[in-house]
């Protein structure tokens, strides 16, 4: 298969869209990652413009420490997109992010088909690396459900679930994500690559300066 034959049936996903935050960053001395500038753009702004490229029919975005600061930039956001772009506030960010997961997931609200979970801090996750789990969706065998990114034996993300395995994880009282696909390997399908994207994230002030962010 071509790659324009590929991108045009990856485009065809109903994909929902589910950014994560919510987070304190804490090693970063209390600062809102999803703020951090890469390019003169935040790194939510940078994450949300290469997802549209794909037209997801929903897009949300969990917020909850320093939520109107977020709450803000996802307004200025909007302004220049042409798909809606909401949120939802985690009352209770301090439980930690799979609460902030669970939240988001319960709150989606379309006849997706698929859901990318990402998180708001990872400067280097682009078109091409959504591209990438969108075509391993695409290419998994019959009972695989999930499509986890693994750079040298390390888990990354974003995270690709499917509208049935999202639907049986909220219907068992508390479960989240990740316990789920440790639950269930057999629904895995892992994607191995050499893509380092996929497992950077901006935690500490080091990674600020590795990563070219302010």
């Amino acid at each position: 298969m071509n790659a324009s034959s590929e991108s045009s049936k990856v485009s065809k996903l109903r994909l929902a869209i589910l950014i994560l935050a919510a987070g304190e960053g804490s090693r970063l001395g209390g600062y809102p990652k999803a703020l951090l500038k890469k390019d003169g753009s935040s790194l939510l702004r940078r994450l949300i413009d290469s997802t549209q490229v794909f037209n997801p029919i929903e897009t949300l975005v969990v917020t909850g420490f320093y939520a109107n600061e977020i709450e803000a930039e996802i307004q200025a956001i909007q302004k220049n997109s042409q798909n809606t772009i909401s949120w939802v506030r985690n009352t209770t960010p301090a439980a930690g992010q799979p609460s902030s997961v669970r939240l988001g997931i319960k709150s989606l609200k379309s006849n997706y088909e698929v859901v990318l979970i990402a998180l708001c801090d990872q400067p280097k996750i682009g078109v091409s690396e959504i591209e990438s789990l969108l075509e391993q969706f695409h290419g998994r065998s019959a009972k695989q459900e999930i499509v986890l990114p693994v750079f040298n034996g390390q888990r990354g993300n974003p995270v690709l679930f499917s509208r049935e395995v999202i639907e049986r994880i909220l219907e068992a009282p508390g479960m989240v994500c990740r316990t789920y696909m440790d639950q269930h390997p057999e629904l895995v399908k892992t994607f191995d690559t050499d893509n380092e994207a996929y497992v950077l994230d901006a935690d500490t002030r080091d990674d600020i300066q590795k990563l070219g962010l302010s």
